[in-house]
């Protein structure tokens, strides 16, 4: 059976304007929910969680729910369209264990970030011989953009990074990462390392929007607001009704970002033979 969940937030708390708000993320979720019925989803196995109702505890409820009710042969999908954010790991002993990317749900003011390590604890759950796509349409840094016109419909005169800066102390942690050595018994082997699990030994593909040092950016895509990773992804997917390997589709999702000068560059993780496999199979 083939599952997903779809979480997009264009609307942060408080309720209305007054966030940090963006305005592609609901486009995109709708997208990808349409996208993947094409590819074989049924409607009914498709849960949807956008703006207020895309708080820290559904978000990881419903996943914990779509990880324990599968089965050997499912083929499940997480996506998530909003903000990102890095934030400084302190281990029990106030030692620095690294740097966990996380994303950022409505509520997250208030009850915090889904952290890399949350997503761990989730999916180290995954039973053996079921198929999960993580994929990641918002920032797990931030650098400086550029932007160029090579005939493209995009209108960057509308262009937003989908992307909290960090807390001073995690941003202060980060800046000095190079300098300042792990603890003993680090949870990650650097600093730079983006991982919801080890790669060796995957059990998942995680597609991200943009490497760890670029930001995941949204504009006007022919008169819409999208997020140009999640706007290709769901393009080549309809395209090609979900018949296509990975690192094809990583490939021509790399190629369609360079072309319309995106100032991003899409990364996909996985184990090495999963990128010579098809998507959901």
């Amino acid at each position: 059976m083939k599952k997903a969940l779809i979480v997009g937030i264009n609307d942060y708390a408080p309720i209305g304007s007054g966030g940090p708000d963006l305005n592609g993320c609901i486009n995109d979720a709708r997208d990808m929910a349409n996208t993947l019925v094409i590819c074989g989803f049924a409607p009914s196995q498709i849960r949807i969680l956008t703006n207020q109702n895309a708080t820290r505890a559904n978000i990881l409820n419903y996943l914990k729910s779509l990880v324990s009710t599968s089965v050997k042969g499912d083929s499940l999908v997480f996506y998530y369209s909003g903000h990102g954010t890095r934030v400084a790991n302190i281990g029990p002993d106030l030692e620095i264990d690294g740097l966990d990317e996380a994303i950022c749900p409505h509520d997250y003011v208030s009850a915090g970030v889904i952290r890399d390590d949350d997503f761990k604890a989730v999916l180290s759950k995954l039973k053996a011989g079921v198929n999960l796509e993580v994929v990641f349409d918002c920032c797990h840094s931030g650098t400086g953009t550029r932007k160029m016109d090579l005939g493209i419909s995009v209108d960057f005169s509308y262009e937003a990074a989908r992307f909290i800066p960090p807390m001073l102390e995690d941003e202060f942690y980060l800046n000095y990462a190079n300098e300042i050595p792990l603890s003993k018994t680090p949870k990650k082997e650097t600093f730079t390392t983006k991982a919801l699990v080890p790669i060796t030994g995957m059990n998942h593909t995680l597609w991200a929007a943009s490497k760890d040092n670029q930001v995941s950016m949204e504009g006007n895509m022919n008169g819409q607001i999208r997020g140009y990773f999640t706007y290709h992804f769901c393009k080549i997917l309809r395209a090609t009704n979900g018949n296509i390997i990975r690192k094809t589709l990583d490939n021509q999702i790399a190629m369609a970002l360079t072309a319309m000068g995106a100032a991003q560059i899409n990364q996909t993780e996985s184990i090495r033979t999963e990128f010579s496999q098809k998507i959901f199979s």
